[in-house]
């Protein structure tokens, strides 16, 4: 790491780009490190959560006896009802093993109840509210901090930032003095604030390509960049289904209020809906079309590991086989798959599998469950070095700050100062800002920034001895 003088007007030049970039990798850290440390730790716990408790009941064992056999789903399904009097029926869930229960997601006078039934017995093993547990707990703070839209907008906004501090922290990090080599290596000699320092730029390079991925997946599922933006451009067209009548409803009427469980790729896009020949053979003629042939049919189509069946809701709505990593269905998202069947005909309306996402589909399709820790144990113990790495880089990067300060200025700021006199500078700031327009949030908020560094801060004497 090169050396600077705090004084930028008498700074080299290399220096003085050096300030620049400092200072808007603070004022990024400034707003994004509460965020980055939340989002940290609410990560880690939906992971160890869904890991050693499940999510939805798919870590709930029953034994299995000797020369015994299932009972029909349907079977299941009454016990389930029997002990919901009044429900209807909304998801079915595949044990993921001969010693898994089933699961049944009903829906009690507006209320969404999760049942766990012996598929062996018909005994009811467990039931509780849905997304009503420790997990959903954090995952609302981590994905609008349980404030709706206004959560969600700063979660992109500081998400945007990070982006910003991961760029400009390459660009302190980069060897100038020293090799490539010797600068991935962090100087455990160095003590205080330099040892912190030290550690601090090592393990913002190791762990920026995963915090990257991490980001832009979880920015896709944001309302502007994410919803406006991304997905709208890059979800699976209905129009691909040739000939078949559509729903006025998204797949997004099948998440659960903010949650989103159904795949990116197919958030956005119409269902298909029932009534009409359409479609190609799916349940056998002349068989009843419910939970049990529908089920029958995924089998045939080679769905494996874990599926859900969603019921039809309405008159038009049709039976949902889906199989989704996102979902910790499976470990492999190259499996991922949806089928919608016509409730009256039993006919097959769609069948989506991975190869037929877009590219961005596809990122994201292997990016969320990476994002999420889902694809096997290899993926938890990563995410958890990320997270835990995230979290040192935000509180090492708060302490070198506060170590930094002067004694005796405790109400100041103390920003990295200006830089002035620096050629071609403010055209490396707007160019970046213009490349930041991509991420509309976090092109306001940059502009925002910078009016308010320069319009204000600059010209106003108690606002500049604060943040100077």
């Amino acid at each position: 790491m090169s050396t600077f003088s705090p004084d930028a007007n008498n700074a080299s030049t290399p220096s003085r780009f050096y300030l620049a970039a400092w200072r808007w990798h603070f004022y990024a850290g400034l707003f994004a490190i509460p965020f980055l440390t939340v989002l940290a730790v609410t990560g880690l716990m939906m992971m160890y959560i869904g890991y050693f408790d499940g999510r939805d009941g798919e870590r709930i064992a029953v034994p299995v006896p000797a020369n015994s056999t299932v009972l029909s789903i349907s079977d299941q399904a009454n016990a389930a009802l029997v002990s919901r009097q009044g429900g209807t029926p909304v998801e079915w869930l595949k044990g993921r093993s001969e010693g898994s229960v089933s699961v049944f997601r009903i829906n009690q006078d507006g209320a969404q109840e999760m049942v766990a039934v012996d598929p062996y017995t018909g005994n009811i093993v467990e039931s509780w509210s849905r997304r009503q547990g420790w997990y959903d707990f954090a995952d609302g703070i981590h994905s609008d901090l349980l404030l709706g839209t206004p959560g969600d907008r700063l979660l992109e906004i500081a998400a945007g930032l990070s982006l910003v501090l991961i760029v400009t922290g390459l660009y302190l990090w980069w060897p100038r003095d020293v090799s490539l080599v010797r600068a991935l290596v962090p100087d455990l000699t160095q003590k205080g604030r330099a040892l912190l320092k030290t550690l601090h730029v090592n393990f913002g390079i190791y762990v920026s390509v995963l915090l990257l991925t991490f980001l832009i997946t979880g920015m896709a599922w944001t309302g502007i960049w994410g919803g406006k933006f991304v997905q709208a451009w890059s979800t699976f067209p209905a129009e691909k289904w040739d000939n078949v009548p559509l729903s006025d409803e998204t797949h997004a009427a099948m998440n659960h209020g903010a949650v989103s469980e159904v795949p990116w790729a197919l958030e956005q896009t119409r269902m298909p809906a029932s009534g009409s020949e359409a479609g190609i053979e799916g349940t056998a003629p002349g068989v009843p079309v419910d939970i049990d042939s529908v089920a029958t049919l995924a089998a045939a189509l080679g769905f494996n590991a874990r599926y859900r069946i969603s019921y039809p809701r309405g008159e038009t709505g049709v039976w949902t086989i889906n199989q989704d990593t996102m979902s910790a269905d499976a470990e492999d998202p190259f499996s991922d798959r949806t089928v919608h069947v016509d409730q009256y005909t039993g006919r097959v309306l769609a069948n989506v599998a991975f190869a037929d996402y877009s590219a961005a589909g596809k990122a994201m399709a292997v990016g969320i469950p990476l994002h999420m820790g889902l694809m096997g144990l290899w993926n938890l113990i990563l995410n958890t070095l990320v997270c835990l790495s995230v979290i040192f880089l935000c509180v090492s990067g708060a302490v070198m700050w506060w170590l930094r300060r002067p004694k005796g200025m405790a109400l100041r700021v103390f920003a990295p100062k200006t830089p002035e006199d620096l050629p071609h500078w403010r055209g490396a700031m707007i160019l970046m800002l213009f490349l930041s327009l991509a991420f509309p949030l976090v092109g306001l908020t940059l502009l925002s920034v910078l009016a308010l560094d320069y319009l204000i801060i600059k010209r106003v004497p108690m606002l500049r001895r604060a943040f100077g």
